[in-house]
Order: C-alpha cells, then sequence, then structure tokens
C-alpha cells in the first residue's frame, strides 16, 4: 500500500487562523500539539504501508518539510504542485510516480486536512478497501451520516453483496438541501463522501484514460522529467498549468462502473469550519471549547481560541472568538460558514490579512513583524540552528540587527563576524550580507529597516541554499 497525502487548498472558511499562505493542514485545530497533516499521517502507523508521498503547493514546500521533520516521518517525497489542479491531476501524479519504476501498487489516497477520531475503525476500514482495491476496484470511503448534512456530497450504495464490507457504488450525490438531507439519513445507503479513495495505481490511470484522456496526457507530459531537490520533487510547471482542473469523482468515479463504497463510522470530520473546530474538540462542563490564553465567564457552548494574548468572554453563548496577532474574528456558531463570504469581501478590499499572517515562516526560520510605519519596520527573527539566509543585498532600505539570544556569523561585503546576545550590527543600504546561525540553540534578533521601500521584493539574491530565485 503506498498512501498519498493531498496537502493542498486554502481553508478560506477557518480564518483568520487559516490563510493562503499557511492554510489549516500545517494548523493543530484537533489537538494541541500535532497539525492535521502529521495527525494524518501518525494514524497510519500500525498499517503495512511504503513510505508516503506527500502532495502540496509549491509555496508550502518547507511548512510541509519540517513538519514531517518534527515528527521524523519516513515519507517518499514531497511532490510540488506549480498551480491547483484540483484532486484527479494530482492522484495522477501520485499514481504515475508510484509505477514510475514498474511497481504497482495500491494507493490510498488521503486528505491532510481532515479530523478522525475513530483510528481503529479507519484502519479496519482501509484493510477492507485494500482487499476492494487489489480485486480490481475503485474504492470510496463512505462516512455513515450522523445528521442530515448540507454541507457534504453524499454516496448512493446499491444493493450488490456486501458480505465483504463493501458494496457497490449506485450513485454519487450532490450536497442537497435539508429535506433530502433528511430523506437520506431516514432512508439509509446513503453516506458522506469523504474524499478518501483506495485503487491499484494502474487501473486508476486505465479509467483516466478512458474518461479524461487530456488529464492523464497533460500529466504524463508534467512528469516526463522529474527533478530532485533534497526531499521535493519538482515537475514540468508549463505541462502541468495547462492540465485541466477537475475532482476525482468528476473524472473518474462518476464514470467508472468498477466503484464501491467502503463505510466508515470513525467520528470524522473534514473540519470545513469554526463549527466543526468546536465539534471535534474536547469541551468544558459547560460545552466550550478553549484554545491558548482563555478566560471564561458565564459563557456555555463557546469557542474561544488565543494566539497571542489573553481573550475573555463573559455571559456568551454559541460564540466564537478566534484570536491571531493581527485579526480577531467575532462570530455566531450557526453563522460559520459565512467566514467564506466575510473573506471574499476582505480580499476584494487588497487586505494582507486575508492571504498572510504577521508571522511568516521561511526555511531557515521565520520572522514575525512587530511595527511597521512609512519609512521603517520592526522585525523579530528567528534562524533555527544550522541555517543560513541567502547572501543578499537591497536597493532601498537599510538595516539595524540586535542579537537577543543565540550567536549569528554575519557577513558584510565579504567580511565576517560573530555577533552575540546583547551586540549589534549596522548593514548600509546596498551591502551584500548574510545571516546564519553557527550554534546549538536558535537565534532570536531584532531586525529594525529603514528606507523609502520595505517590501519583501526588494531583496536581490547572489547565493540560496533552499533554491529560491
Amino acid at each position: 500500500m503506498f498512501p498519498i497525502i493531498m496537502a493542498g487548498g486554502a481553508g478560506s472558511r477557518l480564518w483568520p487562523l487559516s490563510r493562503p499562505m499557511y492554510p489549516k493542514q500545517f494548523l493543530p485545530l484537533a489537538d494541541e500539539q500535532y497539525s492535521m497533516l502529521q495527525q494524518t499521517l501518525a494514524r497510519l502507523e500500525g498499517l503495512s504501508y511504503q513510505p508516503p508521498l506527500l502532495i502540496c503547493n509549491e509555496e508550502h514546500r518547507f511548512i510541509a518539510a519540517e513538519q514531517l521533520r518534527l515528527m521524523e516521518a519516513q515519507h517518499g517525497g514531497i511532490l510540488l504542485e506549480p498551480c491547483g489542479r484540483n484532486t484527479a491531476p494530482a492522484i495522477a501524479l501520485g499514481a504515475l510516480r508510484a509505477t514510475a519504476d514498474g511497481d504497482d501498487p495500491v494507493l490510498l489516497v488521503l486528505a491532510a486536512d481532515h479530523y478522525i477520531g475513530d483510528v481503529g475503525a479507519f484502519q479496519q476500514a482501509v484493510k477492507c478497501g485494500q482487499d476492494a482495491a487489489e480485486a480490481g476496484y475503485l474504492v470510496t470511503f463512505g462516512i455513515r451520516p450522523t445528521h442530515p448534512e448540507t454541507g457534504y456530497g453524499y454516496v448512493q450504495a446499491g444493493e450488490g453483496n456486501r458480505d465483504q464490507g463493501y458494496a457497490p457504488v449506485a450513485a454519487f450525490v450532490e450536497k442537497p438541501d435539508r429535506a433530502t438531507a433528511e430523506h437520506y439519513l431516514d432512508q439509509g445507503g446513503y453516506f458522506w463522501n469523504s474524499g478518501m479513495f483506495m485503487f491499484r495505481a494502474s487501473r486508476y490511470l486505465e479509467e483516466l484514460a478512458k474518461s479524461r484522456p487530456d488529464i492523464l496526457d497533460a500529466c504524463r507530459r508534467s512528469m516526463a522529467h522529474v527533478d530532485q531537490d533534497l526531499d521535493f520533487l519538482r515537475i514540468d510547471a508549463a505541462a502541468f498549468e495547462a492540465c485541466p482542473s477537475e475532482s476525482v469523482d468528476y473524472a473518474v468515479m462518476e464514470h467508472t462502473e468498477s466503484a464501491v463504497v467502503v463505510p466508515l463510522e470513525a467520528e470524522w470530520s473534514d473540519v470545513g469550519s469554526w463549527s466543526a473546530v468546536w465539534d471535534v474538540n474536547e469541551k468544558d462542563a459547560q460545552g466550550n471549547v478553549s484554545h491558548g490564553d482563555v478566560a471564561l465567564h458565564e459563557a456555555r457552548d463557546c469557542l474561544a481560541y488565543s494566539q497571542s494574548r489573553l481573550v475573555s468572554l463573559v455571559g456568551l453563548e454559541n460564540v466564537m472568538v478566534i484570536e491571531t496577532k493581527d485579526a480577531v474574528l467575532v462570530a455566531h456558531r450557526d453563522r460559520a460558514q459565512e467566514v467564506k463570504q466575510l473573506v471574499a469581501s476582505l480580499k476584494a478590499q487588497g487586505r494582507s490579512e486575508v492571504t498572510q499572517h504577521r508571522e511568516v515562516f521561511r526555511p531557515w526560520g521565520k520572522y514575525d513583524c512587530v511595527d511597521m510605519e512609512a519609512r521603517y519596520q520592526v522585525k523579530r527573527i528567528t534562524v533555527e540552528p544550522g541555517h543560513k539566509l541567502s547572501i543578499q543585498m537591497h536597493h532601498h532600505r537599510s538595516e539595524h540587527w540586535v542579537v537577543v539570544s543565540g550567536t549569528a556569523l554575519v557577513g558584510i561585503d565579504g567580511e565576517e563576524q560573530l555577533v552575540t546576545e546583547n551586540q549589534s550590527v549596522y548593514i548600509p543600504l546596498g551591502a551584500q550580507h548574510f545571516l546564519a546561525n553557527p550554534g546549538k540553540i536558535p537565534l532570536e534578533l531584532i531586525e529594525v529597516q529603514s528606507g523609502a521601500y520595505l517590501g519583501e521584493d526588494d531583496i536581490v539574491r547572489f547565493e540560496d541554499r533552499y533554491g529560491r530565485q
């Protein structure tokens, strides 16, 4: 079995915590310690499988690699999509990669942003799905509904032999209205479409060739030459950008005559909104879910999420308060789906808070923009041990670095020096410079930029160990 973990997507309904530059699959939404991606990998333990292939966007590559490193996860590489083209092409890339050396494994396709409470039930369903996939079927996992949900598509099971734990798919159904969802629940035989699949790699490629040969041809051209850089697998960007965008349901599963559904009862959620975050987390005696520095008084059935400061709720019911360093969301739990409309409005206004956090992660560490005005900017920079920023220069700004903790190796116009705690160094406008952490602990420093233009695009890189332009 060869797992393919799909880690694309933006999760806009989980703003302000989830943003395109740091989306929900990399956030600890259902666990205080592990991100959704890390939990997805962890629930494979106990199964027999090859090191999984992770598929993610180019801009998220260093976040994904760092999260894999932190949990010491064995993997088969991180395949980078130059642009989003939905699930059918992504799975095709994984299938082509899996068969490149003549192998033909069973693929277990998982989304990196799902919550599954009962890991044992999940693994039992996977074993059943593997039996079906080895018999030539294309498997989808159907979640047995617990309520008339209108936010999911449904899979209708047919009347075929179910003795082996799976049934033929009679139909895939779009997201229903409330009355239809209630009918599905009363009638039985309808399951939520989980977006998880199993099939032999060659069978998926065979069915894709029948129903969408244009997608398969574009993916083959994309994979004709794969460049490997550290853990990253880069494909032909131009060829993939020419690929049509389509989901695996529309491209393959609704057309094949070999689709079967494996029922799954495992406390599943796609964690697609803040109300879903409230659903999957542990609650106090008053039904409240709290994360971070939170104080509650006479509050009931609320969600309070604090990232950087004390958040207090008094006398509220069914309210969500989500605090980050640069934005606060307050909403009724019943209106959680409307966060997406709010984000669209903010995006139309050109608000930077829609795209990225104040704290920005880089392959060498991270920085936090503490303060900014017209001609100056103050950042707190963290450089991980053994890492180095690119050799670079700026046309419009000078910089002043003050080391808070650790030791910095600083190069300015070819001259190198060590700068330790409570020491500082000045980098003139136009000087070629670099910053590195030669020590064993994280390097923390304060950077004060001053100049006429302070944008991140005022960087001319001469040398970069991470392959950035």
